[in-house]
């Protein structure tokens, strides 16, 4: 049993977070319409039905299924993203790289290019962001399409949204020239590209940016690198895909280009969802594992791992997660239920606690790790999590003087409502009771599975969090505590408001 002696008068401030810390993907294939991962059945999400294994990378299109373009008019929808304040929304992935932009209306994408985005629906989410209050992050075209490997990038593509977005009146905010580059021709790029094409191409972005678009943050290199992010457990070798792919380093991709970043940008999962644990078995954990000190560590060894290229590269400047889940392939059976919040939460304060930034979750709607289900847009026990830190956490990090350990995951941040005291995060992920000592009243958010960690519904402080009638938000208050010996249930997230 794990004690925690809460001491609020003595924390120490460490650095302010950025206000929009909690943000979210919404994938470009989700906008224009297209194939994304394949929806658990019930059975797999309760962990009562295996998942079939696939042979082989040349598999992976059994994994997935056709989307219509998200309906980002949606009341709901619109009315959930909007309770999360301020946010970054992020419109990538490996679809953009190889999308065209339609926005005369041929109807059709030329040779080269994978799909199209027309202009009705880039305008539809440029009006879902004003609807919001988020900022938008985008990546562009950079595929056999738009040039060849031994020809240099052009704007032709990329002026396109650009112009449109600030015709509309919301220019883009801030750009990565390409996701996941670290695959190379894995992500969409020309063929027979290589590390020296891509520098040679970002920095013919970013200066083209800089010209036009001064006031648009350059973010990237938007790495997936292997040999820092060692994803999975690792237990029989190899941990990512790079064990599977070619790929190439951060440093590859970044070493000696001209034109500097204003953000530093890696993607960061814990590991590969159970479609594609037969062919990357290293990098699976099994659900068992989800609470475990190994599994919670992941994310904050990511960010330790990947500060010293931002501070080689981005000295003094933040360092993005712009994509962010329980794990690569659409997420674990289990990243839609109550288990996957323990590993949520945890991301949120240990990132904190080591730098300054902003985590993109993947996804807002789409797939099992989406913060809403795709097509009903029901939020899912992270959506509930994620809203309460928005509401109880505020920017000030504190040091909380107490030692991540089994059953005591301690964060400490100011009060959002920027009343004097502090707001304290505890996850107990053991089986046992933790105790806490509370020196003063407070207001208690306790977070814990309904039905079990593998629940589909979350309770605070006992009670069920779904929505009412006319979509209204359950009650989120907290309760009374008085000072004194709390004792917090296994596999329970609390907020202390102090």
């Amino acid at each position: 049993m794990a004690h925690v002696k809460l001491n609020p008068a003595g924390l120490a401030a460490k650095h302010e977070m950025n206000e929009r810390l909690m943000s979210y993907n919404v994938e470009m294939t989700e906008v224009t319409g297209g194939t994304f991962w394949k929806a658990y059945t019930p059975g797999q999400i309760a962990g009562t039905e295996k998942f079939p294994p696939i042979a082989s990378l040349s598999e992976m299109a059994g994994l997935m299924q056709w989307y219509d373009p998200i309906d980002t008019a949606n009341p709901r929808l619109v009315r959930l993203a909007k309770e999360f304040g301020p946010a970054w929304m992020r419109v990538s992935g490996t679809w953009a790289t190889k999308t065209y932009y339609d926005f005369d209306g041929t109807g059709t994408a030329p040779e080269g290019y994978q799909n199209r985005l027309t202009r009705e629906q880039w305008v539809s989410i440029l009006r879902f962001a004003d609807a919001i209050g988020a900022k938008i992050l985008i990546s562009v075209a950079n595929c056999q399409g738009l040039h060849s490997a031994d020809e240099p990038w052009n704007p032709s593509q990329a002026e396109k949204i650009f112009a449109l977005s600030r015709e509309c009146g919301h220019p883009i905010d801030a750009v990565e020239f390409t996701n996941e580059p670290n695959m190379m021709e894995g992500t969409g790029f020309p063929q027979g590209y290589t590390p020296a094409h891509f520098r040679r191409d970002q920095d013919l972005f970013h200066r083209w940016v800089r010209e036009h678009y001064p006031d648009t943050l350059i973010v990237g290199p938007c790495s997936t690198d292997g040999n820092v992010l060692q994803m999975g457990p690792g237990s029989r070798g190899g941990a990512g895909i790079a064990d599977i792919m070619p790929c190439c380093s951060t440093d590859d991709l970044v070493e000696g280009c001209t034109e500097k970043l204003d953000v530093f940008s890696y993607h960061y999962y814990n590991g590969c969802s159970e479609r594609l644990e037969s062919v990357m078995p290293a990098a699976h954990w099994q659900p068992e594992d989800a609470s475990t000190e190994a599994y919670l560590a992941v994310a904050g060894n990511a960010a330790r791992a990947f500060a010293p290229f931002r501070d080689k590269y981005v000295p003094g400047g933040e360092m993005w997660v712009t994509e962010s889940g329980d794990a690569g392939g659409g997420g674990d059976t289990w990243a839609s239920t109550y288990l996957d919040v323990l590993r949520t939460l945890n991301e949120l304060g240990d990132f904190s606690s080591v730098t300054n930034g902003v985590i993109f979750h993947n996804t807002l709607a789409s797939s099992d790790y989406g913060f809403l289900q795709h097509g009903t847009f029901a939020p899912r026990p992270n959506y509930f999590a994620v809203l309460l830190w928005q509401r109880l956490m505020g920017k000030t990090v504190y040091a909380t003087g107490e030692e991540i350990r089994e059953g005591a995951h301690v964060y400490a941040h100011s009060r959002k409502d920027g009343r004097d005291g502090a707001v304290y995060l505890i996850i107990n992920n053991s089986a046992g009771e933790t105790t806490v000592e509370l020196p003063t009243d407070a207001v208690r958010y306790t977070l814990t599975g309904r039905d079990g960690l593998r629940s589909r519904v979350m309770c605070l402080n006992g009670r069920d969090l779904v929505l009412g009638e006319d979509d209204a938000l359950p009650n989120l208050d907290g309760a009374a505590q008085k000072a004194g010996i709390l004792s917090l249930s296994p596999y329970s997230c609390t907020f202390l408001v102090v």
